[in-house]
């Protein structure tokens, strides 16, 4: 029933089909996007109940208000991204230095942990403030800083954190 011509018509049809499909879905691309797909988009269709503006609207929350309600046992859960490369114990390093009791003490206390330099330019003493604000953007609160962690955006898991780290130390 099915000879080499019928069969070569057959794939010669369906691939016409599929490259009419594609050259449509090109030609509406281009005409969604005229003006080539650069810049801003060309129709915006605003939707009711748009956070977008809200979130542009960032209210700067006092550091000590929310560290006086803050949760040392929340803090414990989030010592599990912390441990990877720190330790809770005096002395005990790992990629970065030991925490017990790092708040309150000075940046640079362990004179047997190789420091980059950068944190002692940034601060003297590991206030809670400092912490905060260490922990916020490490990069941008210590440029050159050798800790390689992008930062903790949320402030109650900044405080909560602190709190706990609070719990270490003499």
């Amino acid at each position: 029933m099915f000879d080499t011509m019928t069969t070569t018509k057959l794939i010669g049809g369906l691939c016409s089909t599929f490259l009419v499909f594609l050259l449509g879905a090109w030609l509406a691309e281009e005409i969604y996007h005229s003006g080539g797909h650069k810049g801003e988009q060309a129709y915006v269709i605003e939707v009711e109940g748009d956070d977008s503006a809200a979130a542009e609207e960032v209210e700067e929350v006092d550091f000590g208000v929310v560290f006086a309600s803050a949760s040392a046992s929340d803090g414990e859960g989030l010592w599990r991204g912390c441990r990877s490369c720190h330790a809770l114990e005096s002395g005990v390093h790992g990629t970065g230095p030991a925490l017990y009791g790092i708040v309150g003490r000075e940046v640079q206390y362990y004179d047997d942990y190789n420091y980059s330099g950068a944190l002692i330019e940034a601060a003297d003493v590991w206030t809670p403030d400092n912490l905060n604000a260490f922990l916020e953007n490490p990069r941008g609160y210590a440029p050159g800083t050798a800790m390689g962690y992008n930062g903790m955006r949320d402030v109650q898991d900044r405080a909560n954190l602190i709190a706990y780290l609070a719990t270490f130390g003499d």
